[in-house]
């Protein structure tokens, strides 16, 4: 884990994600949040519904990186073990939680309504704390490094808004991008060679077609003037190549 700039990781739960039928769009607005917030993801794993997969993914994860995220699993069915499953990966037992079941009382204002299946989903692990959903009611939980959240977007995108003060972050990953109307190729020799000038930079290159070849170049880095002088080397790398109608989008 690294100390200077924060990492995370992502685990997609869910069967449905990988037989095709559910598209998936947390991890996308989990890039962008973990991005603003310098704790930048790193990985992302997609895992089925089983217990021992889930158990050595967020084993793996959550000693690799500073912060782990799932996403699935949550639900009161018998297929959501997300729960279980990551109270299992760190030996930690699980049980219906009185704050947990107060929360789902609240939200659906009827003791009788506590069925069985929804009281599934006030299991959380000792020592964790709850996650708020204003959703829907039932809470996400973080045991250790691990944020455990649900998988349906509108639930898991509010989710995220609640743990966005707490994230402890680095520097801002700043990115200054070059459309150029040349084709990858053509640039991979001095875009090479560019990236060795600066160790500092992450170079991205991405082709595109619009009537000709192009690719989009961009610049990353948390150093506002590293970004600064690699977008330098990138306008005289154009100059060098005779690229013509180069756009260069603001910095952010």
């Amino acid at each position: 884990m690294s100390e200077a700039q924060p990492t995370s990781a992502m685990v997609v739960i869910g069967d449905e994600i990988l037989s095709g039928r559910t598209r998936d769009s947390n991890m996308h607005h989990l890039a962008q949040v973990l991005t603003e917030a310098g704790a930048p993801l790193r990985e992302v794993r997609v895992v089925a519904d089983e217990r021992e997969e889930i158990v050595a993914a967020v084993r793996e994860l959550a000693g690799k990186y500073d912060h782990v995220f799932t996403s699935g699993g949550i639900g009161p069915t018998h297929d959501d073990i997300t729960a279980e499953a990551v109270a299992a990966a760190f030996d930690t037992p699980i049980s219906v939680r009185d704050d947990a079941r107060a929360i789902l009382l609240a939200h659906y204002g009827d003791p009788e309504k506590l069925t069985e299946a929804r009281l599934r989903m006030a299991r959380i692990p000792d020592g964790a704390e709850l996650i708020a959903n204003p959703i829907s009611g039932a809470p996400g939980f973080k045991l250790r490094n691990v944020h455990v959240m649900a998988g349906v977007p509108i639930i898991f995108n509010a989710m995220v808004e609640s743990l966005r003060p707490t994230l402890r972050g680095g520097p801002k990953m700043l990115s200054h991008a070059f459309r150029i109307p040349v084709a990858e190729g053509d640039i991979a020799g001095p875009l090479s060679a560019l990236a060795e000038a600066h160790p500092a930079i992450s170079f991205g290159s991405y082709p595109f077609y619009q009537g000709g070849y192009g690719s989009t170049v961009v610049a990353r880095s948390t150093d506002p003037e590293a970004l600064a002088a690699a977008a330098d080397g990138l306008r005289a790398m154009c100059g060098a190549l005779g690229a013509k109608d180069v756009t260069e989008l603001p910095p952010v």
